[in-house]
Formats: structure tokens, sequence, C-alpha cells
């Protein structure tokens, strides 16, 4: 058994549900860097939000750790075992895998000076980027896409919805909020899933100050399960496929949690 130097560290029960997702070593070369040493390095990192050259010394060289955060967010992997650990919450919670019915909604964070892409959110009165999220009913994401701030609701909406709906086929009712109003963005989720309904959810006029809104809480809570992470408390990322990346880092860790 491990003995935990960080709260970030995996449990051993932790680690066999992910180790067996993990790719597995190449039998020729150098030997592997504990990959059960990579992801709790990873998990700190997000959870404390420091640079990477400050990662502490318990952990493998900062270089080899984001080597791997840096090779799973472009290939894929961070997004599979995302994938993967919701098709086991969902059935934990004896829900089907494969959801009916999801939220969708974008949260807006300033970026710090990176050189990456960035817009100006001129509603919220934010340089940064915006993230796009698609929740099932639980709030476990089902796709991620980071844009420019300035980035229209529905024109953002569109780039996370294109490559992820082919994916969820029993999709039937999709509930969004009033940036998304509009029959030209209805009739184009028609085109991509024609048996899937657009709801939009409206604040009311008449309420003034906070009010928790049906199923547009969802995926509010999830935004929140984020902004725990400090990694994710501003936009650190150059690249926006790294950017996503730290989003599904942050949803694997929830869900291990939830699950050991």
């Amino acid at each position: 058994m491990k003995i935990a130097a960080y709260e970030t560290d995996l449990t051993d029960a932790q680690w066999q549900l992910l180790e067996t997702r993990l790719p597995a070593a190449k039998k020729r070369g150098r030997p592997r860097t504990s990959l059960r040493a990579v992801c709790d390095a990873i998990f700190y990192i997000a959870k404390a939000g420091c640079p990477w050259r400050l990662l502490p010394q318990t952990f493998p060289p900062w270089k080899t750790v984001y080597h791997h955060f840096h090779q799973w967010s472009r290939n894929g992997l961070l997004g599979q075992l995302n994938t993967q650990l919701r098709a086991a919450a969902r059935k934990a919670e004896d829900k089907r895998t494969r959801p009916t019915a999801a939220v969708l909604d974008s949260q807006t964070v300033r970026s710090n000076p990176h050189g990456g892409p960035v817009g100006y959110d001129a509603g919220k009165k934010t340089k940064g980027r915006k993230r796009f999220l698609l929740v099932d009913t639980l709030g476990w994401v089902l796709g991620a896409a980071v844009q420019p701030a300035n980035t229209p609701e529905r024109a953002g909406a569109m780039t996370l919805l294109e490559p992820v709906l082919p994916h969820f086929t029993w999709l039937r009712k999709l509930w969004v909020d009033g940036g998304y109003t509009g029959a030209d963005f209805a009739a184009w989720v028609k085109t991509q899933r024609p048996k899937l309904e657009v709801e939009v959810i409206k604040r009311s006029d008449d309420v003034s100050g906070f009010k928790v809104l049906p199923k547009r809480w969802v995926v509010e809570r999830t935004f929140g399960w984020l902004m725990q992470h400090r990694r994710l408390g501003r936009d650190y990322e150059q690249a926006q496929t790294s950017a996503t990346g730290w989003i599904f880092v942050a949803m694997i860790r929830v869900m291990l949690r939830r699950l050991a």
C-alpha cells in the first residue's frame, strides 16, 4: 500500500480503476517512469495550480510529467479516460451508460499572458477564453471545447457539438440557456441529430439576484467542480488542446473520488 504524500495522490483503489485504462509499457527501451507517479503529479498541478517548474521533487521530473500530459491531451487519451470513467460513474448511479438528455453552457475565464489565442467577452467584461461544456444530467462531461472569449455562444456550441453528437445517438433532449435562442441553432442541431430537441431555459426578467434554474444548475455545478482546481481558475495554456485537457483531468479526478 502506498502512503499518500499529498491529498491529491491516488488511493490504491483509485489507481486500480485507472491503471487498466492507461497504455501498456513498451517492451523495448528504457524502463518507463511510474505512471501512477505521473498521474499523481498531474492531479497535484490541477489542484494546486502551480507552474510546471515548481512541481515538488517528490514527483518525477517536471519535463517528464509535462511530456505525458502534453501527449495525452493531443492523442485523445484524457478524453477516452473521461468517457470510460463516466460510464462507470453512471452505472454506479443506476443510469444507462448512454445518456438521453444533456445540458449545454459556457464559462468565460481570464487568461494569463501566454501567447495563445484569446478574445474579449464584452458581456462578462473579461479578456480570456470561453469553455463550452456538454454534460449529462449527473453533471459528467460529454464534451468540452475551449475557444477565445469573443466567440459567440451559438458558434462555440456548434464547434463543440459537431464532433460530439455522432457519438451520442440516444440523446433526445438538449437544455440550453437564452444565449442559444434562435431557430437557426435549433435547426442546425436537427441537421446533426434529427431526434434531438433543443429546449431553452430562460431566466425570468422579474427575478433579481441568484436564482437556481431547472436543469441549468447541473452544468453550473460542473463548472463549480472545475473551479475547485486552481489550474482552472484562470486560463494558463497557450494551446487550446491543453486547456481542454485540464478540464478532462479535473473531471477524471472528481469521478475517481466518487467511484473509489
